[in-house]
């Protein structure tokens, strides 16, 4: 097959096309470079808006916003969060960052998130209301919070994972590092628990180089998040602080960046649905390859458009000797040599199949068409 391309196709980068520079040079010009500044506040005000949560709290990554929120949510030393077993690493080292341990479930066979239906049942048959809260009958331990992860930016039906937190007293903290501008009936992700993630990692839908946001309709939380993420600083002149805080403000200079990003969000969603649209219409004619399943009340961002093929080696391969960046799904972590001994709660261990068969194509926002379908014919090539 003759190749149209002359230059690499990469899997997710950013697209700067608005008002980076513009913003970035205002910080150098008046000097505002680091955590204080008028564009952290802008870009927190800018993510509130858009997702509809009261408060947004910037930090230096994702994986710092999900551990203040497992300190917010009152996790501690020795107790479990449900996490879901394919994820990024990002997820369950927060839990291990606040002293506690991950205690995984498997996914749903199409949708790849969180298996609604095994959480239930080991919630049901496994646990037990004790006098610190909801208690895993095999060791004692607490189960304080569950951290549903809406991987590729695809969500689980949210009323239902709310319904069942609730009914079993589990804080809910959403790792929406992939999912900014899904919705699950209209409602933005990150909005259904108590608190919320986002993450602006190079490679996610918008991006500041590397930051992260909390979001929470809890006035309280959101204060203390601010206090926390400031090294815990009780006087704003003289170096006193009332407890242990952390250096986790995101930058002026970087709040710039993802401002001038949120402008342009609408635009790189639509672009990335433009493309998962073809991906889709390209092979959905091939028996050997699926698709992850969006639940009809979701509108997905298409972060990270996802295959699912037995011929994922061969795949893999070909994408890759003819310029394209592909990659497989995370690696499930119960298999991770530091959390091997953690419960894992399965029964047909779907999250070892779909990583053995799933591979991300490229979906940059500035991704072509003509190289989408460039990407779809190296496959059915493969293929066929």
């Amino acid at each position: 097959m003759k190749s149209i391309i002359s230059e690499p196709i990469p899997l997710s980068i950013p697209t700067l096309g608005g008002n980076e520079w513009t913003y970035i040079k205002e910080c150098l010009d008046t000097n505002w470079v680091s955590s204080v500044g008028s564009y952290v506040t802008a870009f927190e005000e800018s993510i509130a808006s858009y997702s509809g949560a009261p408060y947004a709290i910037a930090t230096v990554n994702g994986t710092a916003a999900l551990h203040i929120c497992l300190l917010l949510a009152g996790v501690e030393r020795d107790d479990y969060v449900i996490v879901p077993n394919i994820t990024f690493i990002a997820s369950a080292n927060s839990v291990a960052y606040a002293g506690a341990n991950p205690l995984f479930i498997d996914i749903e066979e199409g949708s790849w998130q969180l298996d609604l239906n095994l959480l239930e049942e080991f919630l049901s048959e496994q646990t037990e209301e004790g006098a610190s809260g909801r208690i895993y009958k095999k060791d004692g331990k607490r189960i304080k919070a569950i951290m549903p992860v809406h991987v590729l930016g695809n969500m689980a039906e949210m009323d239902k994972l709310l319904e069942i937190s609730r009914r079993y007293g589990l804080v809910m903290i959403e790792d929406s590092t992939e999912a900014l501008g899904s919705r699950y009936k209209g409602q933005h992700a990150g909005t259904f628990g108590e608190l919320g993630c986002f993450s602006f990692n190079g490679n996610k839908i918008i991006t500041t180089g590397g930051g992260g946001m909390i979001v929470t309709s809890d006035e309280e939380k959101a204060q203390r998040a601010k206090h926390l993420t400031t090294q815990a600083k009780a006087d704003p002149f003289a170096y006193v602080h009332d407890e242990i805080g952390y250096n986790y403000r995101l930058v002026n200079i970087l709040a710039a960046m993802g401002l001038a990003q949120m402008e342009q969000l609408d635009e790189f969603k639509a672009v990335r649905t433009r493309n998962a649209d073809i991906y889709r219409q390209e092979l959905s004619g091939l028996e050997e390859i699926s698709f992850q399943n969006i639940h009809p009340e979701v509108e997905v961002n298409n972060w990270l458009f996802t295959i699912r093929s037995s011929h994922q080696e061969n795949l893999i391969k070909k994408l890759l000797d003819n310029k394209v960046q592909t990659r497989p799904l995370w690696v499930p972590m119960n298999q991770l040599p530091m959390f091997g001994h953690l419960p894992y709660i399965q029964s047909e261990d779907i999250s070892a199949k779909v990583h053995s068969e799933c591979l991300s194509l490229p979906s940059s926002s500035s991704l072509k068409e003509e190289e989408v379908r460039y990407v779809a014919q190296l496959i059915k090539s493969c293929i066929k």
